[in-house]
């Protein structure tokens, strides 16, 4: 029987390329100069470091421009405010969202049960969504309409076999 997952999962490539591309870029930019900026990967995502709280801001837009000229959606970064980080240090962590959550999964389970045209079943696991049906037609049709749909996490579709 047809199935494909519905995951959200960052390409791992074109985010490193765009850490690398906006790293070169503090380091060239004559604003950034003499202000300590400071780009460091963590295990959920990144942090930026810097001695006042608009350029930190601004290192984070620069990052938001590489996400978008590598054509990465801007949905996979979750930021918090900036923050002072001790003495005149400020700090803004920024989280890379991996999974499909529990809340979003429900969501996106009974948006493709809300279409009875559709034979389908769609089945939560782990951080991931399953859907499986007779016809690769109606499986193509299930990613047609979650694409039209505007969902708070941007999704892409693995795993399709027939």
């Amino acid at each position: 029987m047809p199935s494909f997952d519905i995951v959200s999962e960052a390409n791992s490539h074109e985010v490193q390329n765009a850490v690398d591309q906006t790293e070169r870029e503090l380091a060239q930019r004559y604003d950034f100069r003499d202000t300590n900026v400071e780009l460091s990967r963590s295990d959920k995502g990144f942090t930026l470091l810097a001695n006042s709280e608009d350029r930190v801001k601004a290192a984070y837009d620069v990052l938001m421009d590489k996400f978008v000229k590598r054509k990465l959606s801007l949905k996979f970064l979750d930021n918090k405010d900036a923050q002072p980080a001790g003495g005149l240090m400020w700090r803004m962590d920024v989280t890379l969202k991996k999974g499909v959550d529990k809340d979003n999964a429900k969501q996106i389970v009974q948006t493709i049960k809300e279409d009875k045209s559709l034979k389908v079943q769609a089945a939560i696991q782990g951080d991931s969504v399953r859907v499986t049906g007779k016809k690769k037609d109606d499986l193509q049709a299930v990613m047609a309409m979650l694409r039209a749909k505007d969902f708070p996490l941007e999704l892409s579709f693995d795993n399709f076999r027939d």
